[in-house]
């Protein structure tokens, strides 16, 4: 009788604890952990979007100002980046005003005059450029701060491949001067296209690579015009 009076005791212990467990208190606990434990794991997941964050922009009621706030939005909206991005470009907008405004590095510019619309259209023009859209995003998503881009210069504003046209030009004006410093060979084969005169000097430089014709630089003795012959 020993044995199975025990074997009776454990079936009931088991069949309390069934009961326990599938109970509607039991049910709703075990519930709430598992909705609790489903919400810490979507607050853990890690965010792809990235929202930069600046100090807010005073409100204006000056309506020049308002205005440049809301063409300098719209300019961030153009091709739709600030969604992707999650920016919020009514805001950075503003801030971006604020910044052209009261910036010190501009101590002249304390008033809506000429001076600040100019700024604010060269913003606006460099910010829908559909050759440069990465300046647009770098704005968005914070590389460039609205501080920073209120006072870039148009060269600082330009797209990767204008910068790279600008440095060649710069450089082949350089190799120009240099050439005119040391002299050339003095010739009547060219005639000048602004006084018509044919007393020149010219010099010849390899400037592109070694199987192309060589670029002929020439100068007018008579009224200092330069041109290059290819």
């Amino acid at each position: 009788d020993g044995p199975s009076t025990d074997k009776d005791s454990e079936e009931k212990k088991k069949e309390a604890a069934s009961s326990s467990q599938n109970s509607p208190e039991a049910r709703e606990e075990s519930s709430s952990t598992s909705n609790s434990s489903s919400r810490k794991e979507e607050g853990s997941a890690p965010s792809n979007s990235f929202i930069p964050s600046f100090p807010r922009a005073p409100s204006t009621s000056d309506s020049v100002r308002v205005k440049c706030r809301e063409m300098l939005s719209a300019a961030l909206r153009t091709g739709d980046d600030y969604i992707a991005i999650g920016a919020d470009e009514e805001e950075l907008g503003s801030q971006i005003e604020e910044d052209i405004l009261y910036s010190p590095i501009f101590q002249e510019l304390k008033n809506t005059d000429m001076k600040y619309k100019n700024r604010v259209r060269s913003r606006i023009a460099n910010l829908k450029d559909a050759k440069n859209p990465n300046l647009r995003k770098n704005v968005l998503c914070g590389n460039i701060p609205p501080d920073k881009f209120a006072k870039m210069t148009a060269e600082e504003m330009a797209s990767d491949e204008l910068k790279e046209m600008r440095k060649n030009l710069t450089k082949e004006a350089i190799r120009e001067h240099q050439m005119a410093k040391t002299g050339g060979t003095q010739t009547d084969l060219f005639t000048c296209g602004k006084c018509k005169k044919k007393n020149c000097t010219y010099t010849q430089v390899q400037t592109r690579s070694a199987d192309e014709p060589m670029t002929t630089f020439v100068v007018c003795n008579e009224c200092g015009n330069r041109w290059k012959v290819r």
